[in-house]
């Protein structure tokens, strides 16, 4: 099976500053991989990268055929404004297909169903004529799940996605992207500064600064000196 993304020695970076150096790094299919790194590492420029909305300043990306016919979804950091955000749940959910839509007015009853199989697959049918900003953020994070799946079945890319939820709604996201890669195969990658839950959770993980401290099976990683200085720090 060929990877989804290969990086080889690639730079990413804005006006001549690159904040991704020499990045070699294989996602392939089926893969749980978490990217971490302390704040101005390079996070947030990869996964800009790995959307497609950086290109390269150097070093080759390749990207499967099926991932450029609109293969990832994804899951940005939530602003206040936007748990705010007055629309209902289906709404929300349906917005996923805007991309497929193009410029036709109405949504099909493809991309209806597809909504709400969405809903269902996620657990939130009952709450779809709710108020988005009336949800908690556990649920709010199942419904922006429910949205992404409506436009991939390949990858989901997310980043810092428990910020702000309580404990228990943490461990039930865990949970439930853990089951999603696991018995959906859908490939996950995901930003998080929760590396103790993220190294039982993840099966690669990727540690960035600038440069990459380790690549490699979550399992190695705690032993590595790039773990243990993170973990101890």
């Amino acid at each position: 099976m060929k990877p989804f993304i290969v990086c080889e020695h690639v730079d990413f970076g804005y006006e001549n500053q690159d904040a991704v150096i020499d990045l070699n790094l294989t996602i392939d299919p089926g893969d749980y991989l978490c990217i971490v790194g302390a704040n101005g590492s390079g996070k947030s420029t990869l996964i800009k990268g790995l959307l497609g909305l950086l290109a390269p300043t150097a070093g080759t990306l390749a990207v499967a055929e099926e991932l450029r016919r609109g293969g990832i979804g994804y899951l940005p950091q939530q602003t206040a404004a936007q748990r705010d955000f007055p629309a209902t749940v289906r709404e929300v959910v349906l917005s996923g297909t805007l991309n497929s839509r193009k410029n036709r007015p109405f949504y099909s009853r493809a991309e209806k169903n597809l909504a709400e199989q969405g809903m269902e697959r996620l657990g939130i049918t009952k709450l779809q004529n709710r108020c988005y900003r009336e949800l908690s953020g556990g649920q709010q994070q199942r419904v922006l799940i429910a949205r992404a799946l409506c436009a991939t079945e390949q990858m989901l890319i997310l980043d810092e996605p428990i910020t702000g939820l309580d404990p228990s709604a943490i461990q039930e996201f865990y949970r439930l992207i853990r089951k999603l890669n696991q018995e959906d195969r859908i490939t996950i990658v995901m930003v998080s500064h929760d590396i103790r839950s993220v190294i039982s959770q993840a099966g690669k993980i990727l540690h960035l600064q600038q440069r990459t401290l380790f690549f490699g099976p979550a399992a190695d990683y705690a032993a590595s000196e790039a773990g243990k200085g993170f973990l101890e720090g």
